[in-house]
């Protein structure tokens, strides 16, 4: 299993879904000292989803009314972290599959050193029982 398996927040904004848009979004987040645990972007219709897992929710919410930024309300996913090896997620999908939770989605990345990220998403109704099934804080 991962060596380590938190409940996260994140926030969804759609932006427009041009060239541009993704810099303009990451630079204003650094200018304001918002730090990400992890980001997910995708099209959606014409425009873009993008799933912003902040490591200070609040300061997210923050910023977001300051720029006028329309975020979804509160959702919650997993965020895990481990060693690198083949393998890395199985034991995780195993025991989730098991209990009967399903992993609507997910994006991993190994991240060098030996080491990997992944952020995974499971129906709200499970969030619960994923966190006592894995442990996370």
């Amino acid at each position: 299993m991962a060596r380590g398996i938190r409940k996260v927040q994140y926030y969804v904004l759609h932006a427009k879904d041009q060239p541009g848009e993704g810099a303009h979004l990451l630079k204003t987040l650094k200018k304001h000292g918002v730090n990400l645990l992890a980001l997910s972007a995708f099209p959606a219709g014409r425009s873009s989803q993008v799933d912003l897992i902040p490591e200070d929710p609040a300061q997210l919410i923050a910023l977001a009314q300051k720029y006028g930024w329309k975020l979804s309300s509160k959702k919650t996913g997993f965020l895990a972290q481990g060693r690198d090896r083949v393998g890395a997620l199985t034991k995780l999908a195993e025991t989730l599959g098991k209990a009967g939770v399903n992993i609507t989605a997910i994006d991993a990345v190994t991240a060098g050193g030996d080491r990997y990220g992944a952020i995974f998403w499971v129906n709200p109704k499970d969030v619960a029982k994923t966190s006592r099934l894995l442990g996370a804080r």
